[in-house]
């Protein structure tokens, strides 16, 4: 069985949400994506959990976004204290190695959506000694921090269609707040950031500095602009990085189908190595945060994705890469 760590996954934030609607959800065992007894079933060496934070849902609410993302931390800790049985908290990539030595699954906390910070340095310090070790700058909307990709509201529909942001990246904040990470050993994640964003990070930061994409695909298989360009996917390989594959299907194919499919996950893995290199390909599932019918329906099933890659001829070696060790390489070198 092929260890496993996931960047990439909302399900603290689906449970807070859950609980706050008044339903008895928790993380030991749920019928979300994530539950710790799948993960351990499936020989799950860590898992990311996002301390998402919806921005219209704080608006509509008159809530800080940064008590929200508060609050979801709080739901984390006392999950994991709750769980000490089966989970413990990683700060290091040591702590994953120890715990996965001792039969214990990894949680690292993470941020997904900069304005919590506030585009305050004293924020992101705040966060960072409450266990956040990774996060994104922005998610779908702009903030103190810098500009996502744009998302433009057809008036009858609805519906959001969303452009590439090829003109503004970071704000005055957000290269302060990029440099404040990268001096703390934070992980830099750009998924969600645009494009301009993107490519001034890599600018930014040093030669040597890894940068992540924690949960997106590659722009050329599937034209999406959540998906990296690639220029980014070298880009992110060339400084010791890695992408993490995601599993919502409107990342994975253009045929409309809202199925989320294990063909296509193996196309962008197979497209992100021969343009980026093996070493640059990890997981970021997205799991509790996509909506779509999925092949691989939670945490439980993971292997189906190792033996579908093993099929079409990756290696052992290659599959534990993408599964665990380029994810590990760069906790190692970031975290410590």
């Amino acid at each position: 069985m092929t260890p496993i760590i996931d960047m990439h996954c909302d399900t603290i934030y689906k449970i807070y949400e859950l609980r706050r609607q008044g339903e008895n959800v928790g993380l030991r065992s749920n019928k979300l994506h994530v539950d710790l007894l799948r993960m351990k079933e499936a020989g799950y060496m860590a898992q990311c959990f996002a301390m998402f934070t919806y921005m219209p849902y704080t608006e509509e609410r008159g809530v800080d976004p940064a008590e929200y993302a508060k609050a979801l931390s709080d739901t984390m800790d006392r999950e994991l204290e709750a769980n000490s049985d089966l989970i413990r908290p990683a700060l290091t990539a040591e702590d994953i190695v120890r715990n996965y030595r001792e039969g214990f699954l990894s949680a690292i906390k993470t941020v997904e959506e900069g304005a919590v910070y506030k585009g305050s340095p004293e924020m992101v310090r705040f966060f960072y000694e409450h266990g956040v070790r990774k996060s994104t700058l922005t998610w779908n909307f702009e903030n103190e921090l810098a500009f996502p990709n744009r998302a433009v509201k057809n008036l009858e529909t609805g519906e959001y269609r969303v452009f590439p942001e090829t003109e503004r990246g970071l704000k005055k904040a957000g290269q302060d707040v990029v440099q404040l990470m990268e001096e703390l050993g934070m992980l830099i994640d750009v998924s969600h950031l645009g494009d301009a964003g993107i490519l001034e990070v890599l600018d930014l930061v040093g030669p040597h500095t890894p940068v992540i994409a924690s949960h997106s695909n590659a722009r050329a298989v599937t034209g999406h602009p959540r998906n990296l360009t690639d220029q980014m996917l070298r880009g992110i390989a060339e400084h010791g990085g890695v992408t993490g594959l995601n599993f919502c299907a409107e990342f994975l194919t253009e045929d409309g189908s809202g199925v989320s499919r294990i063909k296509d996950m193996v196309r962008h893995v197979r497209y992100i190595y021969n343009v980026a290199g093996i070493d640059a390909i990890g997981l970021g599932t997205d799991f509790d945060g996509i909506d779509d019918q999925l092949e691989i329906s939670g945490a439980g099933q993971m292997q189906k994705l190792a033996d579908a890659l093993s099929a079409a001829g990756f290696t052992t070696g290659e599959i534990e890469k993408i599964f665990w060790r380029n994810v590990m390489r760069v906790y190692e070198e970031v975290l410590g």
